[in-house]
């Protein structure tokens, strides 16, 4: 294959599905290209470690896939299309860990439920990706693989417990890709990733051969970077027999469909603390959009909303109990009860003393665990009583009221549970990105088995905002392989003699700026700094780094790229400057620009 002959960044399933009938490629060259872009970019470069392990058969599957094609014509629309999987969906003679060294040897002899459908339809299974060890929080970190990063800033989490799959559908590793969600699972690291992200209602998609969490909340579900290839992703799941039949959420895409649309927004899940206010003003402009192509915007309160939320959750009733029933089922499993995981060690030092609490629930069915159901049934009398009493057709809220935080740190500001304690489907859609380039995610929930209409109503906003940005750290390849560094000179020349002479190695996947800065004609003395100032439109503008400080003639250093910086470098708007005891308002030199 000659590499660049298929071009799979952000190249959604419909493009290409047109490729292939044209015969202009195939599915071996363009897993190849997938595999390309893996190589790439997850383990060197921005090393986002999202790919836990490959199927060893993904060629081979899609060689057979291209003869099938060729003899019978396709399957359907995901025929021949690479997906990759959580590590919790067990794949036959594939290992699914559930991203715990407990399970790292488990080679499971039948498919999940889901990926049965998905292999029935055509689709080739590139690999597993990393999730937060057992599903059980939200930064995507694990004892089989580690950190997984955040493509739009590798020095912050991807989300989770789905952060593996969100990163590389996010950095185009596959077309689609499967996570499941027991309380934001798919929707935060769809947040994080600039991803759509359906949490269907409780029970319309087939848990089975999925490590459960909590059976009350566990839901599959795909997440991808246009709402028509979610739409593809969940009709080809679908049980059949379901409530919402074969066809229907791509038959449902319909772009006029915030058109007399009526929104509730749920003020009090609104960030309002200093830390979040940033999401909120990126989400309340986006709601004003949505509000200019015709729906009819409310606010809404949900009567005692924080105290149900609080009171009904039940993860930590059922985690222990409903592994200890899915390994029981599976005679050849390394670990045959949770206690056997805590007692070995066999996890990461992030999931401990969530390990332990869990242990602590000593029963099954105890009063606590039947109150938090009966909570259960009263939230969704509430929101259900909130959506009807202002004949609301979805309520919205941010996803998370706060961007993603730095890897090791605490993720705050998640709304999950409003969707996950009641059942109820709720949809994540790209909704804009803070000022130094992360994105933010709007979400909308909807009544009982209104999935397909809340896709209609993400495609429109699609349609209409058009939020979607791809990471930074993972750009088209050339020649197969990752951009190379771009070297750039800058001069500053003084009216004395002073000279500074600039070099600079831009590297676009791992975001960093390399400087070697030396000053002749000047006395190390009278030197004040060097430095990287904005250039705006009529003067220049302020300091942004500090290459040299005072008193320095030379030096070397690494500037960490920010949105902001990356902007400014490609619009040539930063200018290396020097500044000394003459030229208190400095000597302005060549601008950077990138080739």
């Amino acid at each position: 294959m000659v590499w660049g002959e298929v071009d799979v960044h952000e190249t959604s399933i419909s493009q290409l599905a047109v490729e292939l009938a044209s015969g202009r490629t195939t599915s071996v060259q363009i897993v190849r290209s997938y595999l390309a872009r893996i190589a790439a970019y997850d383990k060197v470069g921005p090393k986002l470690n999202a790919i836990v392990r490959l199927n060893p058969e993904a060629l081979s599957d899609a060689d057979a896939l291209d003869r099938e094609r060729e003899n019978n014509g396709p399957r359907g629309p995901l025929h021949g299309i690479p997906i990759l999987l959580k590590d919790n969906y067990e794949v036959a003679g594939l290992v699914t860990s559930n991203g715990s060294l407990a399970f790292a040897g488990w080679i499971p002899s039948t498919d999940a439920f889901v990926v049965r459908r998905l292999r029935e339809a055509g689709a080739v299974i590139l690999g597993m990706t990393n999730m937060h060890e057992f599903a059980r929080g939200i930064t995507t970190i694990s004892s089989v693989s580690g950190q997984t990063r955040n493509p739009y800033d590798p020095a912050r989490n991807p989300g989770g417990s789905s952060g593996g799959t969100a990163a590389a559908i996010a950095a185009s590793f596959a077309a689609l890709g499967w996570g499941s969600d027991t309380c934001g699972s798919i929707r935060y690291p769809a947040s994080h990733q600039s991803l759509f992200g359906l949490r269907p209602t409780q029970g319309l998609f087939n848990t089975d051969g999925i490590f459960p969490l909590s059976h009350t909340q566990d839901v599959p579900g795909p997440l991808a970077r246009t709402v028509t290839d979610l739409a593809v992703g969940l009709d080809a799941t679908l049980p059949e027999g379901s409530a919402i039949t074969m066809g229907t959420f791509q038959s449902a895409l319909d772009s006029t469909a915030l058109r007399g649309l009526r929104i509730g927004v749920v003020s009090s899940l609104f960030g309002k603390a200093a830390e979040e206010l940033e999401v909120t003003r990126v989400l309340r402009a986006v709601v004003d959009t949505i509000q200019a192509h015709g729906a009819e915007v409310v606010d809404v309160t949900v009567p005692d909303l924080d105290t149900l939320i609080a009171r009904s959750g039940l993860i930590r009733h059922e985690f222990k109990w409903d592994l200890a029933d899915f390994l029981a089922e599976r005679s050849n499993a390394s670990v045959s009860d949770p206690s056997e995981i805590i007692d070995g060690g066999l996890h990461h030092l992030a999931l401990e003393n969530i390990l332990l609490n869990d242990d602590e629930v000593s029963a099954r069915d105890t009063e606590q665990y039947r109150l938090r159901l009966a909570a259960r049934d009263e939230l969704q009398g509430a929101v259900l009583g909130a959506l009807d009493s202002n004949v609301l057709d979805v309520l919205t809220y941010p996803t998370l009221r706060r961007k993603s935080a730095v890897l090791g740190q605490f993720q705050y500001g998640g709304n999950c549970r409003i969707s996950a304690h009641t059942g109820y489907p709720a949809i994540t859609m790209p909704a804009g990105f803070t000022d130094d380039g992360l994105p933010v995610g709007l979400e909308l929930l909807g009544r009982p088995l209104t999935d397909d209409r809340l896709v209609s109503i993400a495609y429109a906003f699609e349609a209409a905002t058009r939020s979607r940005k791809p990471p930074y750290s993972t750009p088209q390849l050339v020649n197969g392989m990752a951009p190379e560094s771009v070297a750039i000179t800058a001069y500053v020349s003084g009216p004395d003699g002073e000279r500074v002479a600039g070099q600079f190695t831009f590297d676009i996947t791992e975001g960093t700026l390399d400087y070697t800065i030396r000053v002749e004609g000047e006395n190390p003395e009278a030197i004040r700094a060097v430095t990287l100032d904005l250039i705006l439109p009529d003067r220049k503008g302020p300091i942004v780094h500090i290459l040299l400080p005072a008193g320095s003639a030379s030096g070397t250093g690494t500037i960490t790229v920010s949105q902001i910086d990356r902007e400014a470098l490609q619009a040539g708007r930063f200018a290396i400057v020097l500044y000394t005891q003459d030229h208190a308002s400095g000597l302005v030199g060549s601008r950077l620009t990138l080739p």
